[in-house]
């Protein structure tokens, strides 16, 4: 373990998997005490927590739906009642359906503007009641915002809307010394975007960026450590999109 982080606690939502699981196990090797938060899959939440315990980090795994309020407000909570404070709060959780305009539902729209949108939201809303001086806030976008991708318009619209949150609140919270940036990675090697896909489509995407391969969780928990820490203090109300030259 190495100690950027030392004395700090990070609060990342959707963490039992992917890209937050890395994020978690990347501030746990800083020194943080992290809650990985998870919606319905506690064995591997607890999977993840044990494996930072295991390596002599701090970690709690907490249940909450990121898609409903009264459960973000739980959330913190708990983290509270836990480790008595939230200094890093990352937004990673979120949920991607891919279809046709044509064939996109009220449902299909408004689980991803739950989670996505008023998850995130909600979950800045309540760091910025609990953290103290020097908080950190790290919000997911996504490179497709940049892109014109037949199937993707609702789920770029809710990262349309996390970039806004980013750099509209970014002068609301910046008195605390609170900064907030999101993140938006282009095709990243997780079960988020692998699903569904042929092998074929799998090796196209990952040929459109400079580097010719997809990029890893690993790829971006750097980029998250670096704007968890106090190195990152200058920057605020940005996005930083980590594709590898995606776009």
């Amino acid at each position: 373990m190495e100690n950027k982080l030392a004395g700090k606690v990070a609060l990342v939502t959707g963490a039992s998997r992917g890209i937050g699981q890395k994020i978690a196990e990347e501030l746990a090797r800083q020194g943080a005490k992290v809650v990985v938060n998870y919606a319905s899959s506690p064995g591997k939440a607890e999977e993840v927590a044990a494996g930072i315990k295991a390596q002599g980090g701090e970690a709690v795994a907490i249940q909450a739906d990121i898609g409903k309020v009264a459960e973000v407000e739980q959330l913190f909570r708990k983290t509270l009642e836990a480790y008595g404070q939230v200094d890093i709060l990352v937004n990673n959780a979120g949920v991607m359906i891919t279809k046709p305009l044509l064939q996109t539902t009220e449902e299909d729209f408004d689980k991803q503007f739950d989670i996505n949108v008023k998850g995130t939201f909600f979950a800045i809303q309540q760091a910025a009641i609990h953290m103290k001086e020097n908080g950190r806030i790290i919000n997911f976008s996504t490179s497709v915002t940049g892109q014109m991708f037949p199937a993707y318009s609702s789920y770029a619209g809710t990262k349309g809307a996390v970039e806004q949150f980013t750099r509209q609140l970014a002068k609301e919270i910046g008195p605390k010394g609170i900064t907030i940036n999101a993140v938006a990675p282009g095709p990243v090697n997780t079960e988020l975007f692998t699903v569904g896909k042929s092998e074929e489509q799998i090796t196209a995407v990952g040929n459109m960026n400079s580097f010719g391969r997809l990029g890893e969780p690993e790829d971006i928990s750097r980029v998250v450590l670096f704007l968890a820490s106090a190195e990152s203090q200058w920057i605020t109300g940005q996005t930083i999109r980590v594709n590898g030259g995606f776009i």
